[in-house]
């Protein structure tokens, strides 16, 4: 009966390791994907600064006015995208406790690597939360002096946006690391 069980635990794990091997390609697809949208969204940030710039410097209204609308449209698909991938994050993070249960069957290295990929998962959710907080109060900050065109409410609103380019820039690192971490990943399966 002892072999039978064991010949079940290793036919699962191997089942379990030919299933996350088999949607790494899809996982490394997708996070090139995001990786390229995190590029697209950093330079339409920075994009916007300039065209803020030139109108504060132009003292165009039109022209702020078109900004502000941008800013109000990319900062609220920003919080879309952030709640995506909140959700995203906290099912990886599911996934990987259950599999660090999992790989407690199949030894200490087993379990170790386990452990790890679930803490991974579990600072992925909480670094997309702070990023979804810092949003929804750059959001509100934002709303609080939309319209106003003093020299400290413009101040205020630049800033705002450069803190929108370094959590875009945050984002991006995060991406590169997750696609070079995959890369690295799927080397060792080969």
């Amino acid at each position: 009966m002892n072999r039978i069980a064991s010949a079940l635990v290793a036919a699962l794990l191997l089942t379990g390791s030919a299933q996350a091997q088999g949607f790494g390609n899809r996982s490394t697809r997708v996070e090139r994907r995001e990786l390229r949208d995190d590029r697209r969204d950093l330079e339409e940030l920075r994009n916007l600064l300039v065209r803020f710039d030139r109108a504060w410097a132009q003292r165009s209204e039109r022209q702020m006015v078109n900004v502000e609308t941008s800013l109000r449209k990319l900062l609220r698909k920003e919080m879309e995208e952030s709640q995506r991938e909140l959700a995203k994050d906290w099912k990886e993070a599911r996934r990987g406790r259950r599999d660090a249960r999992v790989a407690q069957w199949g030894g200490p290295r087993a379990a170790m690597w386990g452990q790890a990929s679930a803490a991974q998962a579990r600072a992925d959710v909480r670094a997309e939360q702070q990023a979804l907080r810092t949003k929804k109060a750059i959001a509100r900050e934002l709303d609080d002096i939309e319209g106003l065109r003093q020299p400290g409410a413009l101040n205020h609103k630049r800033m705002l946006i450069m803190d929108l380019i370094q959590l875009a820039e945050r984002e991006l690192n995060q991406s590169r690391r997750d696609v070079h971490q995959d890369n690295r990943h799927d080397g060792w399966r080969r």
